[in-house]
């Protein structure tokens, strides 16, 4: 006897009337409660009928999720280059190891590449599984948990010494001030990435998509001493009491956006001189963040969290290269490895004063190498002296590992401050 064949899992864009259930795979991807709302419906319908949502539908059923939108990626330099931006990503218990998620990563990162995007970028909630289709994580972040007490600033701090103020505001300011300022700092932070206004609204309240009623955060204003906004962090205070009846607070950063040293340094005081406040945790940080240096003692930053953040697959590596700049000069053949046969072969970078070019060659390679990990070094972060010590990366010419670092390391590291 034999059993009646299931029918293939179709993938396809999702529809308006798909959203409920689109959704509600989604938190089950997630390990949330599956209940959807009206609410929620409404409030996602728009943004995900206007971005590239996929869904996989087992007999009409969804039971995986994808979606992928505009971003714009600053890169080494401060020039911008268009990405496709994936988020989303789920499969339901039940239906994984069927191919699903290669099936929809497929079909994005083609039209990604026909549309003219120079890389797609995500957030792996899991380390092993994007490596696969090309990504490799090009920035890490760093959380601190300050140990106030410990950290030796002057317990009768009042305010910034060098003229500027700092002022707390409501959500509606951070509306007005917060995308020019944000746009400020990511013109000049590698890894940095744009937000849109959707961001500003869910960032304060004005769309809440989470089971909990919404908690309006702090958010405190740096303004330098000739009036300009140059700083903006948003956090939260718990209500912790000790044995001792001592208040024993902790402030929880949920984002923190500074353009000048001065604007950072002041509201990473002011967090620290809040009363009743004996811990402030950092939130997502460069991994050279300025704070532990902040400190008379920056041993009372301890590091809570490091890890890898911003992943990185490159669509095109003749305009991804050429799009960032570089410290020194020299040339370099890359063979590139890409399995899917979207950006792999053999390059021809050459970086000279005041300009750049790559162009594929025939020439012998002088560094074999994966198009993924070519991603962990396009921006900086990564050595590729080291992933040639890992075997990750094949030196087909002596001293050209140490070459490529000279070319593609950077002083400051790349951070990407937003997850999506």
């Amino acid at each position: 006897m034999t059993s009646a064949r299931r029918p293939d899992i179709d993938i396809r864009t999702v529809t308006e009337a798909d959203i409920p259930d689109w959704t509600r795979a989604l938190h089950t991807g997630f390990l949330r409660s599956p209940g959807v709302t009206d609410e929620e419906v409404a409030s996602r319908s728009e943004y995900l009928l206007a971005h590239r949502t996929l869904g996989a539908f087992d007999a009409g059923r969804c039971v995986a999720t994808f979606r992928s939108f505009d971003q714009e990626l600053t890169v080494v330099g401060g020039a911008t280059v268009p990405a496709d931006a994936i988020s989303n990503v789920a499969v339901t218990a039940t239906h994984r190891r069927r191919g699903l998620l290669t099936r929809m990563m497929s079909q994005d990162l083609a039209a990604a590449k026909e549309r003219g995007d120079v890389v797609a970028t995500l957030i792996a909630a899991e380390y092993p599984i994007y490596g696969r289709y090309g990504f490799g994580p090009a920035t890490s972040m760093t959380e601190w948990t300050v140990d106030v007490p410990r950290a030796g600033l002057d317990a009768r701090w009042s305010g910034p010494e060098d003229g500027g103020r700092i002022d707390l505001v409501d959500g509606e300011d951070v509306r007005k001030l917060g995308p020019e300022l944000h746009e400020r700092l990511r013109r000049v932070q590698p890894g940095a990435i744009s937000r849109d206004a959707r961001w500003w609204q869910v960032n304060t309240g004005v769309i809440h998509l989470e089971p909990t009623p919404w908690a309006e955060p702090f958010y405190a204003l740096y303004r330098s001493a000739s009036g300009e906004v140059e700083g903006l962090v948003s956090y939260r205070c718990d209500d912790t009491w000790g044995d001792a009846k001592q208040p024993d607070d902790t402030a929880r950063v949920k984002w923190l956006i500074a353009t000048t040293p001065a604007a950072e340094r002041a509201l990473w005081h002011y967090l620290c001189s809040i009363d009743w406040v004996t811990k402030v945790r950092s939130g997502w940080r460069g991994p050279d963040d300025l704070l532990p240096l902040l400190l008379p003692d920056p041993r009372a930053a301890r590091i809570t969290t490091q890890a890898d953040w911003l992943w990185v697959r490159i669509l095109d590596v003749v305009r991804a290269l050429e799009a960032r700049t570089y410290d020194g000069e020299g040339e370099l053949v890359l063979e590139v490895a890409d399995r899917a046969g979207l950006a792999g072969g053999r390059y021809l970078l050459e970086v000279f004063q005041g300009g750049v070019s790559c162009a594929p060659t025939t020439r012998t390679a002088e560094l074999s190498l994966d198009i993924a990990d070519l991603a962990a070094v396009w921006l900086g972060d990564e050595s590729v002296v080291r992933l040639a010590a890992l075997g990750r990366v094949r030196e087909e010419r002596a001293g050209a590992g140490r070459l490529a670092d000279a070319l593609l390391r950077t002083s400051g590291r790349p951070w990407c401050p937003d997850m999506f």
